[in-house]
């Protein structure tokens, strides 16, 4: 994000976020309203097997996410297992080997994390979230103990590393949109409407326009020490490292990962259980945190670990922009909020449709990835609004358009 610069990176935050958020606080109501996860959410929509192409993206998308952030936590591990005994850290060249070790160690305080149950998973996201506050209050003063905020302001990217306003759109959009498709989890457990939306959308929207200030300036920062931006040193760990803050930072990396993955994880393994109920939620959570610790060795034999995260990023926003569109649709104007919880695993009920599948749902959705895929590259979308949320809008138009022509049929 920091491509953008400072005033656009928090221009981009300040607007993409609240809209994703929002989108996540009416996901989060129909979870209250409807009393079941997220992925069963889509089964109106798709049909009841039909729902199997989102759960399928949903345990992807979820999956990715805690690569993504076990990763970073073995960067962490690998700059410590450098200072301890001598092992070549990440990016050096022999680093091959601690970086293994540390998926290994990272892949079994996943599985323990996951497996304490649900009041302690509470525990361990307070104290995740107290790591990072405090974590982004450390990584800022020290910034700006050595550069003032007029540098920050002032500092430009070089042009082979500009990102254009649209793209940094969707960039902020897949990432906030991602948690989407995990939130009917949590609140369909909460007490109040107002719990189910509000809660969500404020914490959320905060937290995330904090976490990308803490992240440019540190990524500024470090940029003006060095007189290099490298955008495949913005990761946490190395951002960490680069600015010099030693053990306590990197180790609070790790631990603030895990509590991440806690949610992660749970999502992903919980999205199986749409697909079918032979295998208990527990098991399939435990099955998910292994495969997700063979796939963290796609980004450490790929060149670099930003471009897999950034082509990560650009797959769930191409497909995810079309499933809320139709999603979001299908509750409040095609079915006025009104979901039979009795139809949503009945053969032959109301959700089957053509042998469980509703074509007009995955046609629709088929189309708003190839709208998606040719808007994405074009000048006029890539500067300003991005391709994001334009799929969402006309994809959400079709769906409606399509449900209303087939019910006069």
């Amino acid at each position: 994000m920091a491509g953008a610069a400072f005033g656009g990176a928090i221009l981009v935050a300040l607007v993409a976020n609240p809209i994703a958020y929002v989108i996540l606080a009416i996901v989060g109501l129909m979870g209250y309203k409807i009393g079941v996860s997220t992925m069963a959410l889509t089964r109106p929509a798709f049909g009841i097997k039909g729902s199997i192409l989102p759960t399928s993206l949903n345990t992807i998308v979820f999956l990715g996410w805690a690569v993504v952030n076990t990763f970073i936590a073995v960067i962490s591990m690998s700059f410590i297992f450098s200072d301890l005994f001598g092992w070549a850290a990440y990016g050096e060249p022999g680093s091959t080997g601690p970086m293994i070790l540390g998926i290994i160690i990272m892949s079994v305080l996943n599985l323990i994390a996951i497996s304490l149950g649900r009041q302690s998973i509470k525990v361990v996201e307070r104290i995740g979230i107290a790591i990072i506050m405090v974590l982004g209050i450390w990584i800022t003063w020290i910034v700006f103990q050595t550069h003032s905020l007029t540098e920050i302001l002032d500092w430009t990217p070089p042009a082979e590393h500009s990102m254009p306003i649209g793209t940094a759109v969707d960039v902020m959009a897949a990432f906030s949109l991602a948690w989407v498709l995990g939130i009917a989890e949590f609140t369909r457990y909460t007490r109040t409407p107002k719990a189910a939306t509000a809660a969500p959308l404020l914490g959320a929207t905060t937290a995330l326009i904090w976490f990308v200030f803490v992240g440019v300036v540190a990524t500024v920062g470090a940029a003006i020490t060095t007189g290099e931006f490298n955008p495949d040193n913005s990761d946490p760990s190395s951002l960490v490292s680069n600015l010099g803050l030693g053990w306590v930072a990197l180790v609070m990396i790790i631990v603030a990962c895990v509590t991440t993955n806690v949610v992660n994880l749970m999502a992903a393994g919980i999205s199986i259980t749409n697909v079918t109920k032979k295998i208990k939620p527990l098991h399939s959570v435990w099955a998910v945190t292994i495969l997700a610790g063979f796939l963290m060795l796609i980004p450490l034999y790929m060149a670099s670990f930003l471009d897999t995260f950034m082509m990560f990023l650009d797959y769930i926003g191409m497909a995810l922009a079309a499933l809320l569109g139709i999603l979001l649709t299908d509750y409040f104007f095609v079915r006025k909020r009104k979901y039979e919880v009795n139809q949503l695993e009945l053969k032959g009920g109301k959700y089957w449709y053509f042998k469980g599948v509703n074509l007009r749902a995955i046609f629709v959705w088929l189309v708003g990835v190839i709208f998606y895929l040719v808007i994405n590259p074009l000048p006029l979308f890539a500067e300003t609004v991005g391709a994001v949320y334009p799929t969402i809008v006309v994809t959400a138009v079709l769906y409606l358009i399509v449900s209303k022509i087939n019910s006069k049929q």
